[in-house]
């Protein structure tokens, strides 16, 4: 994701749109919120209670010397920070389930729009950096939520109820206390601003670590095959891991200089109060036990501002987390139903691109495709060829629209696919890439991803269709063997043959083999085109190959330069031709 300007980090201090939609995530879970609240009353309320106590134990029973006042006020005390600390741990245990309830479900609402953004979104932005929002912006949010929205109002609850009491007591010397406090909303100031930037650093940093982890670890065996090893770790350690430490040491640093001011204020306020109050007992306008009250309430006094400083840390990185969560949720899909898209029916698989333009960019001059003219029967198999960067893929991906034309209009049997729901155009289709991505599970798990309700015997026979059964059946545990992520425990050519399986068992009316046979040998490539020649049969097929042995016997084939058709026909025809299409033969 691009880092955060200037202006956003100005709004980051407080954004009351960020929040207002954080707490819409606590909504569902309000009662446990107000049970929460309930108990950091009580909570605050021992903690308020516990000098008085102290004081009038010491006053009525230890100068008096009578052990039973003694003991009741240690029995006293004791129940009351008993209660205390029952109640702060039923506000943090409900906190806890609170804020795992609103991550979860904001987690969830994040996959799915993900999940439904188009091709160019991922072309532009890199995977680590979107699991950095996932994973640790939402953690972020869960911490806050655990810790600091109930929290904070225990503190404010505890600052105000302290400041109550030491005003009923003695005046004076709350007033002592109060002067320190204006050396302290001085000092929280200068820290606030340098905070704000150290945080969002912090923030930036981590997801620029995540994203080149991610980016290092998926391209790991180019880097081993070219020997790149010191190469990426110079480029990890001196630059990306590099800034993050820089990045959290300044916040480390800006932290370190902050909490022992406070810690130093609060020294010096118990100094003055000593001093200021020690002459008033001397003066026998004060008692002593009244100086130990407000010396015990002193540390009360600055214990929930420094607690709600620490939370100002993440308070900021709270709303830039948030910021940047809702910035990416907020991102429009850019294919997307229209409110009134229809159904598409059962397909024939009649495919037309009738005068189709297209360009990756509204802005870009570049075109891709130029007025495209294309018609193609139910049950052809055509065949696209041509340099690449000829447009070929671009060519599917509108079809499958994956991609919205510029101009133009791509139709199945007369039907424009914009305005159909995607589920039901994407039902009809079946599509091989040339990478074959497999997800971690058995092998009947990712054949079965074509057809989720397939049964296992469809999947077997889907298997052998494609010629993959021998070898599944020669895996240590058959069908039922951990492919493992990616496929890792696959060759080149075996991924590719399950991946035909799955996009067969789909029974697509549509199949598109987009360089499918790239990465299969002669000898699997002779399995396999006996198995295409009949499953291709009465399907409306769409086969992109560098390898033109591969696409003689289709039915069309169709020549593409610079994102223009320049020539179709058969095999033969186009051979007869002596043009572009003879001319790459020969070559071949």
């Amino acid at each position: 994701m691009a880092a955060i300007t200037t202006e956003e980090q100005d709004r980051l201090e407080f954004d009351w749109d960020v929040t207002k939609r954080l707490v819409s995530y606590l909504t569902p879970n309000k009662t446990r919120i107000y049970w929460a609240l309930a108990a950091s009353v009580l909570s605050a309320a021992a903690s308020v209670a516990g000098p008085p106590i102290v004081s009038w134990a010491i006053d009525q029973g230890v100068h008096t010397r009578n052990l039973t006042v003694v003991g009741a006020g240690v029995l006293a005390y004791l129940i009351t920070q008993g209660l205390g600390a029952l109640a702060f741990r039923v506000q943090i245990r409900l906190m806890a389930v609170t804020g795992q309830r609103a991550i979860q479900a904001l987690r969830n609402d994040l996959f799915s729009h993900l999940q439904h953004m188009s091709l160019s979104f991922f072309a532009k932005y890199e995977t680590g950096r979107l699991i950095a929002r996932i994973i640790n912006d939402v953690n972020t949010l869960r911490e806050a939520i655990t810790w600091a929205v109930v929290g904070t109002f225990r503190d404010l609850l505890s600052l105000i109820g302290v400041v109550i009491t030491m005003i009923l007591i003695n005046l004076p010397l709350t007033l002592v206390s109060f002067g320190v406090l204006a050396i302290l909303i001085f000092v929280a100031n200068i820290w606030r601003i340098y905070a704000r930037k150290t945080y969002l650093a912090v923030v930036e940093t981590n997801a620029k670590v995540n994203a080149e982890l991610a980016e290092a670890f998926n391209g790991v065996r180019v880097t081993q095959a070219f020997n790149r090893q010191a190469y990426n770790y110079d480029r990890f350690a001196t630059t990306f891991n590099y800034n993050n430490r820089a990045s959290n040491i300044r916040a480390t640093l800006v932290a370190s200089l902050f909490f022992p001011s406070i810690e130093l204020i609060g020294g010096v306020a118990t100094g003055l109060l000593i001093y200021v109050g020690g002459t008033l007992v001397l003066q026998q306008e004060l008692s002593i036990f009244t100086l130990l009250t407000f010396v015990l309430y002193v540390d009360q006094f600055f214990q929930p501002i420094r607690m709600l400083a620490q939370r100002y840390n993440l308070f900021q990185s709270v709303m830039a987390a948030g910021y940047k969560l809702f910035h990416l949720l907020d991102r429009p899909i850019e294919i997307s139903d229209r409110a009134d898209a229809a159904l598409l029916p059962q397909i024939e698989g009649h495919v037309t691109f009738d005068q189709v333009s297209f360009t990756y960019e509204e802005e870009s001059d570049t075109v891709v495709l130029n007025d495209i003219n294309l018609d193609v029967p139910a049950g052809t198999t055509v065949a696209l060829v041509g340099h690449t960067g000829a447009g070929k893929s671009t060519l599917v991906k509108l079809l499958m629209r994956f991609y919205d034309v510029t101009e133009g209009a791509v139709k199945i049997d007369g039907v424009d696919v914009r305005v159909v729901t995607q589920n039901s155009l994407r039902s009809q289709m079946g599509v091989v890439l040339q990478e074959t991505y497999l997800f971690s599970g058995t092998v009947m798990d990712n054949i079965r991803y074509g057809r989720l309700n397939a049964s296992d015997a469809e999947v077997i026979d889907a298997a052998k269709a494609v010629g993959a059964h021998d070898f599944i059946t020669a895996l240590e545990n058959g069908y039922h063997t951990e492919v493992r992520e990616g496929g890792s425990l696959l060759s080149q050519g075996q991924k590719q043959l399950l991946a035909f399986a799955r996009a067969l068992l789909a029974d697509p009316r549509i199949l598109i083999l987009d360089e499918a046979t790239s990465n299969i040998d002669t000898q699997t490539e002779k399995v396999i085109q006996t198995a295409l020649g009949r499953l291709l049969e009465g399907r409306t097929s769409f086969v992109i190959a560098h390898r033109l042995s591969t696409i003689v016997n289709s039915n069309l084939i169709v020549v593409m330069d610079h994102g223009k058709v320049i020539e179709q026909g058969s095999h033969q025809e186009l051979l007869a031709r002596n043009g572009a299409y003879a001319g790459m033969y020969t070559m071949a």
